[in-house]
């Protein structure tokens, strides 16, 4: 798979934030996270991020 620098950039920062073993992985598991948000999202549920305040905001996802 060939990608953009930056793409590459931000996929070797992702490998090291999670300790990921490889590429492979790391793309593994944003598929994996992508999909539960898709279907989430058309079963009606919202993704709210909660401050360290304690302030909410709704993220507009797939829009």
């Amino acid at each position: 798979m060939e990608l953009p620098k930056r793409s590459m950039e931000r996929l070797k920062y992702l490998k090291d934030e999670t300790e990921a073993s490889s590429y492979a992985e790391v793309t593994k598991n944003a598929y994996r996270l992508y999909e539960l948000l898709i279907e989430k999202q058309k079963a009606g549920h919202e993704f709210v991020l909660r401050s360290p305040d304690g302030e909410l905001t709704t993220l507009e996802l797939f829009v």
